[in-house]
C-alpha cells in the first residue's frame, strides 16, 4: 500500500478516543527519556540502535497521540514531535512494535517512573490491527485459530489418531491398561489444554502430563472440540478475535461441565486465558484455573506424585517463560519442582522475573520476516545457557521450546530442551 485511506486512519485513531479510564494517557505522558530501558532490550544490546529503544518505540505511539489529540500537536506538530498518521509512519510502527519487540515487558520492569512500555507497544499493535496492518504469517496464525478451532488447522480426526496412538504408548510404558488418554468426558475435574504444537511436533509432551495425571489418580479428560490454549490474538492486541478465541474454552469447560481448566505449558497462552480473558469476557471466571506448573507442584506438595532424585544426572537450568514469570508471578512453582529432584541444577543470570527472554515471543515465531533478526537477538539468550554448563534447559512454554530449540541448532549449544512436563515424568517413581 502507498497511502492509507481516511476510514483506515480514523480506525487507527479510535483506540485514543474509546477509552474507558486514563491508564492509556498516563503512559502516554510520563516517559522523561532518561533511556534506562535501552539496557534491558535484546534488540537494542545487540544492535546499539537507538531506533531499537524501548522508549522509542512508546514514543512513537505517543507522537500519533500528540497530533491528534492536543492543540500543540494540531498547530506546531514539529514543535513537539506530532507525526501525522500515514504510511511511513505505519510502517515504522510494523517494524519496530511487531518486528523488534517480544513483549517480555522487562523494559517496564526497568523504567524509572514505572511507564508500561509494554502496554504501550501493545496499544501501538491494536492501532496497526485496526487498519489492517499486522503482519500476515501472524494474522495468518489467527484466522487458522479463529476458522478452525486452533491455530494450526488440525483436523479432529488427526487429533484424535494421535491421541489413540499415545494412550496406547503411555500404556505400554506404565504397563498399566488404567492408564489413558480420556477424551471429551463430561464430569470431570479437570480439563486439561493442549498447545497444538504438542499433537503436531511434540506428542510426547502430551503423553508425558498424562502420565502425571496417572500416577497423581488424577479426573480429568481432553476435548477435541477446543483445546488450544494459544491466543495470539492477544500480540495483536485486537480484543475482538481474542474474546472469540478466548470464549471457546469457557464454552468447553460450561459444556463437558469440569471442575478446573487446567492450562498447558505456554507462556502467552496462560496470561491470555487466565489473566486477560476476564477483561475480554467483562465477567468472573464460573470455573477453576492453574497452569500445569502449579497442578505438578501441587502434587508434590500434596504427596501425590514421587520423583527419583537418581534419574536426572546431567546439570540442569531453567528458562523463565516472560508471561509466565514476570508478567504472571509464577516464579517459585517450577524451581520448587526442580529442587525435589534435580542434584545439580543451575540457574541462569539473571533469572527469575529479571529473566532475558528467549526472544521468540511476541509473535516472533510466528512472523517468518523478522526471523533473521529473531535469531541475532537470541545470541543473548545463548550466552547464558553457555555460562551455566547446564546440559539440559527446562522450560515452562512450548514458544520458548521452539525458540530454544533453533537457539541449540543455530549456536551450536549441543543441549537438550525439555518441559517441565517432560522432565518431571522421566522422573516419576510409579506405584
Amino acid at each position: 500500500m502507498e497511502k492509507l485511506s481516511e476510514i483506515q486512519i480514523r480506525q487507527g485513531l479510535s483506540v485514543f478516543t474509546n477509552l474507558t479510564d486514563n491508564k492509556l494517557l498516563t503512559h502516554l505522558n510520563s516517559c522523561v527519556h532518561c533511556g534506562l530501558c535501552a539496557e534491558s532490550c535484546l534488540y537494542f544490546l545487540k544492535t546499539r540502535d537507538d531506533r531499537f529503544t524501548p522508549a522509542h518505540k512508546a514514543d512513537i505511539v505517543s507522537s500519533v497521540y500528540r497530533r491528534y489529540n492536543t492543540v500543540t500537536g494540531r498547530l506546531f506538530p514539529k514543535l513537539v514531535n506530532a507525526r501525522e498518521m500515514n504510511m511511513d509512519t505505519a510502517s515504522e510502527m510494523v517494524d519496530l512494535l511487531f518486528g523488534a519487540c517480544t513483549m517480555c515487558g522487562r523494559c517496564t520492569m526497568h523504567c524509572s517512573i514505572g511507564v508500561d512500555i509494554g502496554f504501550l507497544v501493545k496499544t501501538g499493535r491494536s492501532m496497526l490491527s485496526n487498519m489492517g496492518l499486522v503482519p500476515a504469517t501472524l494474522q495468518s496464525t489467527i484466522k487458522a485459530a479463529l476458522e478452525s478451532g486452533n491455530n494450526m488447522s488440525i483436523p479432529v480426526d488427526e487429533l484424535t489418531s494421535t491421541l489413540q496412538w499415545m494412550e496406547e504408548e503411555l500404556t505400554d510404558e506404565v504397563n498399566n491398561p488404567e492408564a489413558r488418554i480420556p477424551v471429551n468426558e463430561p464430569g470431570k475435574n479437570i480439563l486439561y489444554t493442549l498447545n497444538p504444537r504438542e499433537p503436531k511436533f511434540f506428542p510426547l509432551s502430551i503423553s508425558a502430563m498424562a502420565k502425571i495425571f496417572f500416577a497423581a489418580r488424577e479426573s480429568w479428560t481432553l476435548s477435541t472440540r477446543m483445546y488450544d490454549v494459544t491466543n495470539y490474538a492477544y500480540f495483536t492486541g485486537n480484543p475482538g478475535e481474542s474474546k472469540l478465541i478466548a470464549a471457546r474454552l469457557w464454552q468447553e469447560m460450561d459444556t463437558l461441565k469440569a471442575g478446573k481448566l487446567v492450562l498447558a505449558e505456554c507462556g502467552h497462552g496462560s496470561r491470555a486465558l487466565r489473566w486477560e480473558s476476564p477483561n475480554y469476557m467483562k465477567a468472573h471466571f464460573p470455573f477453576k484455573v492453574e497452569t500445569s506448573v502449579e497442578t505438578i507442584a501441587r502434587y508434590l506438595h500434596q504427596g501425590r506424585i514421587r520423583l527419583d532424585p537418581e534419574k536426572i544426572r546431567k546439570t540442569v537450568t531453567l528458562h523463565d517463560p516472560c508471561n509466565l514469570v514476570r508478567n504472571g508471578g509464577i516464579i517459585n512453582e517450577q524451581r520448587y519442582i526442580l529442587k525435589r529432584f534435580i542434584a545439580s541444577f543451575v540457574e541462569m543470570t539473571p533469572n527469575g522475573a529479571d529473566n532475558f527472554c528467549c526472544g521468540g515471543g511476541g509473535g516472533q515465531l510466528a512472523m517468518s520476516e523478522y526471523n533473521d533478526r529473531r535469531m541475532k537477538i537470541a545470541e543473548i539468550k545463548a550466552d547464558q545457557i553457555r555460562k551455566t554448563g547446564a546440559r539440559i534447559v527446562v522450560t515452562p512454554c512450548h514458544n520458548c521450546v521452539d525458540q530454544l530449540t533453533q537457539i541449540n541448532v543455530t549456536y551450536k549449544l549441543g543441549i537438550q530442551v525439555k518441559t517441565l512436563a517432560e522432565i518431571v515424568a522421566d522422573a516419576l517413581i510409579l506405584e
